[in-house]
């Protein structure tokens, strides 16, 4: 291996692997080293083939999971696989089967070419008969009716008449049935904008705010279905009691339903028939006291308003998405859930208003509120049609939400968000037995229990926090309104759906708020559980979007001006190509990160990770894939908040030439390079490394970037290692406060929280160092910085130090460089005096002033000294990096440098740019 591929290992050994080899971890002892060198880029998902290679005309098979299978030309068992005839270039016809089919991740039949005249089904492997699917009137109208016209309708609407009266009860109605029609307005456009699998609403909020957001409220609806199931169940008992007190097992049997007792029918008095009289007496409201059973009593204990009336009517209207729950059994989503879910809504609100009218003129106030089966007193031609179809009715609702529950927890296991529900997965097409099983489960016992006054409120909740869900996503969907928001329903607006959303959190403060908060606070649990222990889902949701909206609108804001230093963050630039060779599958020094995350506070703020790869763009393209997925593996793994950025380039110099001018955008490019020192270039004898390295300095210069070189990385503390001591700044030279201002970030990290602040301010022997003092300390204290301030003055920087005022191993460290220098100096003239051209150093001529070569030697040895006397024991030294030399060699400088970070285990050298990054000013 030649010294190229020595330096360059890191970056092309890190990527180049197959199949698995390992290497021993070279430097750093982080545990990282050790994880990610045993990683494959080929053994996730995320590290599949971005780009996959046919031969043209031929395509490979895809399985139901979109991963390629045999090769058809080998004989698969769909048979040889045709050409198609239409190809531009090479590429197969757009309008192909299997390019439509592999678009919505369908399994995609093989195509056959059948005789003329023949009727041939295009099928993959074995027939499988296909489930018979459903209509708009059977699969949504008839469902939604069925659970919208419940228990409450019959049994509690006429008592709610005579408590609120016409007046009230007709704007109840109008409020309820105005928030579940906006949502069924939202509930169209979304559910007509591309194809829908199982799930409904779950299925609609999720690819529409995030899984994080469609579980949480789809495992509320799901749970307000299963409860909602009971509750039909007891209204059916109940009905069936009155109309047969015999069958009750006990002598004395009530059922109670939101927080009322069934009392015995009354005789027909108090039924006026249609009256006009009877219409005007109980137009207005007439709230009274109860009792438990919703007997009007002066002294009972249950205090009624149109609060309480919103919270015990409420259920009637919900059940609009029974049809949508109902989605893989329909036919054509797009066209039946509009207008099945809307039909179902305006009839039964059409309904409910009449029945107002009516109740309120056929009988007296005190009929009305002591006669709870008032509909089947007032039945024609007698009451057991009324019993018979509220026991049908409230049967067939409660068998709606048997079958829609555990369809929806099936679709939220099938989407594998969380490993916990993996039990209750089925295949497509399948019957899901165990969901069903546990749907059942939580019904009876919740009929068990028998009183549901503390559930059926929340249950109410979890509703209302479901339309909210669709409302919202509605509303995020059509004011974003990304190139993909083509809904088929056009009669939508996102005014509407914002209207929608604010009548559901509305209505679920009038029910109640300690209700709507556990609601909420349940919603928020299982949120964060989803956060925390919820894989990862990519659905192109909305929320993306918006926050691509926001970039955009972010960007622009910013404008082409510079940020005020108030305003400032620090934008790293991370230089991962080590000095050296790193593990196979390690794409970056493990410490990089670390170091990386002690530049931001409290973790705000983005770092851009980048690698180069040397070569041809075309050849290497699929190994910048690779390499980039294994990079952000990486950040992710250090939990550091930043991006991977893989650039081919024919070498190192030019790439990094062409990153520093064009990577980010606007305000938002990186303004500080970071790298590691190269502590082993002379030690392996990489002599490109000196050019290299000047280069990029220099780069940086021109580009006006910050630099930041750390020297000692492998020791570098992680979050969990904790530092006591000094944080020592050898202040030399304006740097905008740069220096100042990492030391402060570097407080803010637990592993440095412990240290305190030196400041070293290094003046000449004739500088006033008391009044230097004095200016430094107030310069830090309007900066809101805590330091301690020490000036060293020295000798002027031309004379050579005395014996015995240098550290051996400074002087040691000094003779050893002087005598390097005057060998590669010797070196480089005897070659220019063999081959008769100019003094030449990388590839360009020098100019060496052998006088001045000296000086520099000289002022890095005492710079080194003094870190050494006041330093040694420091956590870290922060010191200005000095500029590379114009028309010096590169080599130079390098023992420059090597002579400043000599014997220091922990250094950074930094330097700022053209600008302030503090300020004095509020």
């Amino acid at each position: 291996m030649d010294n190229g591929d020595l330096e360059g290992g890191g970056g092309d050994l890190a990527f180049h692997g197959k199949g698995g080899r390992k290497y021993s971890p070279v430097g750093a002892h982080d545990r990282a080293v050790l994880e990610m060198s045993s990683m494959d880029p080929g053994s996730s998902s995320d590290s599949k083939s971005c780009v996959r290679k046919n031969n043209a005309g031929t395509v490979g098979n895809l399985d139901s999971d979109g991963r390629e299978g045999s090769n058809p030309e080998n004989g698969g068992a769909n048979g040889p696989y045709q050409e198609h005839k239409l190809e531009l270039f090479g590429f197969d016809s757009l309008v192909s089967i299997l390019g439509l089919k592999s678009m919505t991740g369908e399994q995609a039949p093989a195509l056959s070419s059948p005789r003329d005249g023949e009727d041939v089904s295009i099928t993959s492997g074995q027939p499988k008969p296909s489930a018979v699917k459903m209509g708009t009137m059977m699969g949504v109208f008839v469902p939604c009716l069925q659970s919208i016209l419940g228990i409450i309708y019959y049994i509690r609407f006429s008592w709610i008449v005579g408590m609120g009266g016409i007046g009230d009860a007709l704007l109840l109605v109008s409020l309820c049935g105005l928030c579940t029609f906006l949502t069924g307005i939202s509930l169209s456009a979304i559910a007509t904008n591309g194809a829908m699998k199982g799930g409904g609403p779950y299925y609609l909020i999720g690819r529409a705010l995030g899984p994080e957001v469609g579980v949480s409220i789809g495992l509320c609806f799901f749970l307000g279905n299963a409860v909602a199931g009971a509750l039909y169940v007891l209204g059916a008992v109940e009905t069936f009691l009155k109309a047969l007190p015999s069958a009750g097992i006990f002598t004395e049997t009530t059922t109670k339903v939101n927080g009322t007792v069934s009392e015995p029918i009354q005789s027909i008095t108090g039924v006026t028939g249609l009256s006009l009289e009877s219409f005007k007496d109980n137009w207005s409201s007439d709230y009274k006291n109860t009792n438990s059973a919703g007997i009007p009593d002066a002294e009972g204990n249950v205090h009624w308003n149109f609060h309480a009336l919103v919270g015990l009517f409420f259920p009637a209207v919900t059940g609009i998405m029974a049809g949508s729950n109902r989605s893989a059994s329909l036919e054509d989503t797009q066209r039946s859930i509009p207008i099945g879910t809307l039909a179902a809504t305006l009839t039964t609100t059409g309904l409910y208003l009449v029945s107002v009218l009516l109740f309120g003129a056929v009988a007296t106030r005190d009929k009305l509120l002591t006669d709870r089966l008032l509909t089947a007193t007032i039945a024609w031609p007698f009451p057991a049609i009324i019993h018979i179809g509220i026991i049908l009715s409230t049967l067939g609702a409660a068998l709606q939400s048997l079958t829609g529950a555990p369809r929806l927890l099936a679709a939220i296991s099938n989407d594998d968000i969380l490993p916990v529900l993996n039990y209750f997965k089925v295949a497509e097409g399948s019957e899901p037995y165990m969901a069903t099983l546990f749907t059942a489960f939580i019904c009876m016992g919740c009929v068990i229990i028998g009183n549901l006054d503390l559930i059926t409120p929340t249950v109410t909740m979890f509703f209302l926090l479901c339309y909210s869900g669709v409302n919202l996503s509605c509303f995020l969907l059509d004011l974003l309104d990304a190139p993909s928001w083509r809904p088929r329903w056009k009669f939508h607006h996102w005014s509407f759906s914002l209207l929608g959303a604010s009548l559901c959190i509305v209505i679920m403060f009038l029910i109640s708020w300690s209700f709507t908060v556990v609601s909420l606070a349940l919603a928020s649990l299982i949120y964060y559980y989803v956060s925390i222990k919820g894989k990862a889902g990519d659905w192109g949701d909305g929320f993306k979007s918006a926050y691509f909206q926001l970039a955009l609108r972010s960007l622009r804001s910013l404008g082409a001006n510079q940020v005020h230093p108030k305003n400032w963050y620090p934008i790293p630039l991370i230089f991962c190509r080590p000095w050296g060779k790193l593990p196979e599958n390690v794409p970056c020094h493990p410490k990089l990160a670390d170091f990386a995350n002690c530049m931001k506070k409290k973790g705000r703020g983005m770092s851009i990770f980048i690698n180069i790869l040397d070569g041809d763009y075309h050849e290497r393209a699929e190994d910048a894939k690779a390499a980039c997925k294994q990079l952000d593996t990486y950040i992710n793994y250090k939990n550091c908040e930043g991006v991977a950025e893989i650039v081919v380039a024919p070498n190192m110099s030019e790439g990094f030439r062409g990153v520093v001018q064009t990577m980010g955008l606007g305000n938002l490019k990186p303004n500080i390079v970071v790298m590691r020192y190269p502590e082993i270039w002379r030690r392996e004898n990489l002599k490109e490394i000196p050019g290299r390295f000047v280069g990029i300095i220099n780069d940086c210069i021109v580009a006006n970037k910050a630099v930041v070189i750390v020297k000692g990385l492998d020791e570098w503390p992680n979050e969990y290692q904790r530092q006591y001591g000094t944080i020592d700044l050898y202040w030399i030279v304006r740097d905008g406060g740069l220096m100042l201002l990492l030391s402060q970030l570097l407080l803010t990290k637990e592993s440095f929280e412990s240290c305190k602040i030196q400041v070293f301010c290094i003046a000449e022997e004739d500088t006033d160092a008391e009044g230097l003092k004095a200016d430094v300390k107030k310069f830090l204290y309007d900066l809101r910085m805590q330091a301690e301030v020490f000036v060293i003055a020295i000798k002027s920087w031309d004379v050579q130090p005395e014996n015995g005022s240098q550290p051996d191993e400074s002087k040691e460290a000094f003779t050893a460089a002087q005598q390097r220098v005057a060998d590669y100096l010797a070196e480089i003239k005897e070659t220019a005096k063999k081959e008769g051209t100019p003094l030449m150093a990388d590839g360009k001529p020098v100019i060496v002033n052998e006088q001045q070569v000296e000086k520099f030697l000289y002022t890095t040895l005492k710079l080194n000294s003094t870190i050494l006397r006041y330093s040694r024991m420091a956590a870290v030294v922060l010191v200005s990096l000095p500029p590379p030399p114009v028309s010096h060699p590169a080599y130079c400088y390098m023992e420059y440098m090597d002579l400043l970070v000599d014997n220091l285990p922990r250094l950074l050298m930094v330097r700022g740019y053209r600008r302030d990054v503090v300020t004095l000013f509020t």
